[in-house]
């Protein structure tokens, strides 16, 4: 059984260092999670909010005012998270999204209930939090995401 197992591994292994890689702008992720060996390295700001699961100060984010075209990006591993077109402006002092991309960011109820972390779903990064029912957009939701969680790729450009 254990000469089948290591069988199987080693094909997955051949087959998937075979596979072509698609053509675009952002930065290479991982199809599947990364060793921690693989992430970017951050800064000791970048690690108190993405590893310690700090916050940056409202309004002091390098993205909260950005409005150019692209995809948001998380930190850590590169793992694509938001595009711009779900990004809005809610007042708060974070760059706010109403929508991520399909199975970039994980939900964790906090322990006492009140809110509802945000994380990469690759890599568990911090990213902020995530809010329901405050109406700001059609979709009701809004995922308040620290600056420093992210990278920006802008779309480009014909």
């Amino acid at each position: 059984m254990k000469i089948l197992n290591c069988l199987l591994l080693c094909m997955a292994v051949f087959f998937s260092a075979c596979a072509q890689k698609k053509e675009n702008n952002l930065p290479p992720t991982a199809t599947t999670k990364k060793n921690a060996m693989e992430w970017n390295k951050l800064t000791p700001e970048e690690e108190r909010v993405i590893v310690n699961k700090g916050t940056e100060y409202p309004g002091t984010g390098t993205l909260l005012n950005n409005k150019e075209s692209g995809t948001y990006i998380c930190k850590r591993c590169n793992t694509p998270l938001y595009k711009s077109d779900s990004k809005f402006d809610s007042h708060c002092g974070w760059p706010s999204f109403d929508d991520e991309i399909k199975g970039a960011v994980k939900r964790i109820p906090d322990p006492d209930g009140s809110r509802t972390e945000i994380v990469c779903a690759n890599c568990d990064a911090h990213l902020g939090h995530v809010f329901l029912g405050e109406e700001f957009t059609r979709k009701n939701t809004r995922h308040c995401v620290n600056s420093i969680s992210m990278l920006f790729v802008p779309d480009k450009k014909p």
